[in-house]
């Protein structure tokens, strides 16, 4: 079981010149949407309220075979909301909640045959939840691979220094690190990206991968370095690719039988050649998902097999 531990919330769009459009969104709830449509059964832990917008949430993630082990609560859905004024342009408001009260009673349940855990995100910054996250990442270490990926939001988490000091805390106790060249840069200025990433490689993660756009991603690990081209494709947005570049990453390691804390020597071990595949892999379902409207991932059959 892979299990996905993050924020889900509403994006909703609002102009004056059309009516209101909401969908599902939220990065870790993304990657979790991604891992199960490449066939790898997933859940889903995160919060949601018991409303209409919960019920979305809900019915998003029973479409797409994910399962939901938290009930909704008692708090409104958390919504990021787009204002558009006539020329196109946005203003964003949020109203988050992000506290999980409920979550210790049901640990045990939620990590019985976990082999690998994922988060990142507002999830791991924002306070109160992001100690529960801790908590939860630190009780799935013995007997998970750990995945993180930052995905910071500035605009939430204003201060770089107390992101920084999250991030690093996160990334002590992952395998695998996956974040983009614009989050390394924000946590780590007058700092390459790439010479971020083998720092934190060098402080103990297996695999620290670096998202770069339309450069192609870029990874280091024990054997070395490897990066790849990104695929020719049209954009159409790119809403969601990082999140099914992430989800195709985790996929790619479980197809190579890499996860779960009794194989942390072999994922340390992993050659630049497995290396350079995955980045491949990762990145055809980025491109998949860039050349369709809004967070849409691959499914296995679209993406095809690692090679």
């Amino acid at each position: 079981m892979l299990t996905v531990i993050g924020e889900t919330l509403i994006d909703e769009v609002v102009s004056d010149t059309a009516s209101p459009r909401a969908h599902v969104g939220g990065s870790p709830m993304n990657v979790a949407v991604g891992l199960a449509r490449l066939g790898h059964p997933a859940q889903f832990v995160g919060r949601f309220g018991d409303d209409a917008y919960g019920r979305m949430i809900e019915q998003h993630l029973r479409d797409n075979s994910v399962l939901s082990p938290l009930p909704p609560d008692v708090h409104p859905t958390s919504v990021a909301t787009a204002r558009l004024d006539p020329a196109g342009g946005a203003s964003y408001e949020f109203q988050l909640v992000w506290d999980l009260p409920g979550l210790r009673e049901h640990l045990p349940a939620l990590l019985d045959g976990t082999t690998l855990l994922h988060t990142g995100s507002i999830a791991t910054m924002l306070v109160p939840g992001a100690t529960e996250v801790l908590r939860l990442v630190e009780q799935a270490h013995p007997v998970a691979t750990i995945s993180y990926d930052p995905n910071c939001r500035p605009t939430i988490i204003r201060d770089a220094d107390f992101a920084r000091a999250a991030a690093e805390r996160f990334a002590a106790l992952a395998g695998v690190v996956k974040a983009s060249d614009e989050d390394l840069e924000w946590l780590y200025p007058g700092r390459s990206a790439l010479d971020s990433a083998r720092s934190w490689l060098a402080q103990g993660c297996s695999l620290v991968v670096v998202t770069r756009g339309s450069k192609g991603p870029w990874g280091v690990c024990a054997a070395g370095e490897a990066e790849v081209k990104a695929p020719a494709t049209s954009v159409v947005d790119t809403v969601g690719a990082g999140d099914s570049f992430m989800a195709a990453l985790l996929g790619a390691l479980v197809d190579l039988e890499l996860d779960g804390a009794h194989r942390r020597k072999e994922l340390r071990r992993i050659t630049r050649e497995q290396l350079a595949a995955i980045l491949v892999y990762a990145a055809r379902a980025a491109a998949v998902t860039v050349s369709r409207a809004g967070a849409n991932p691959p499914s296995r059959t679209e993406l095809g097999e690692l090679s």
